[in-house]
């Protein structure tokens, strides 16, 4: 696996010719991710997009010096932050708005900081207010780092409007710079 340079910032974000931006969270973050930074962070960097000719989600999650754990590797609590949020991410991309009540991440191999990396979720199936979502994360030469599966609830109507109005009011407060 290529190793990075844990200072850097960000790298652009390369996509696939069959890759469409896309915000799975709208009413919730007004397309933002809950555990990315903003474009010069040094924690994590996630974006969203959807592939053409299938219903899996795929992003980027870059992985910044702010997340390491062992020396020179991100933390454990970072890869599942995104494999959190990607995984739950797949069950709204499909409609679902969900919570994640339980969430499972078997890692596979150690995050090197400034790791660039591939993830893909998708549904695996729907049984009520039950989603069950499952997912992988790929270091850029397609070596498995992390593959997890989540058990997401349906949220009710009261929920949404809880989140709607925080967001609401989050957005109307000035940004701390």
């Amino acid at each position: 696996m290529m190793h990075h340079d844990a200072s850097a910032v960000p790298p652009p974000i390369e996509v696939a010719g069959d890759w469409t931006p896309f915000s799975p969270f709208p009413e919730l973050t007004a397309g933002e991710s809950f555990v990315s930074g903003g474009p010069s962070t040094h924690r994590l960097r996630v974006a969203y997009f959807r592939r053409s000719g299938d219903s899996h989600l795929v992003g980027r999650a870059w992985f910044g010096p702010e997340t390491q754990g062992p020396p020179g590797h991100a933390h454990g609590g970072a890869v599942s932050a995104v494999m959190d949020e990607a995984l739950g991410a797949a069950a709204w991309a499909d409609g679902h708005h969900v919570v994640v009540a339980r969430l499972s991440v078997d890692f596979r191999a150690m995050v090197p900081l400034g790791t660039d990396a591939t993830f893909e979720t998708w549904v695996e199936r729907v049984d009520g207010r039950k989603v069950h979502t499952r997912g992988r994360l790929l270091a850029a030469d397609g070596q498995l780092l992390a593959e997890g599966q989540a058990l997401c609830v349906v949220l009710g109507s009261d929920h949404l409007e809880k989140f709607a109005t925080a967001r609401a009011a989050k957005s109307a407060r000035p940004r701390r710079r």
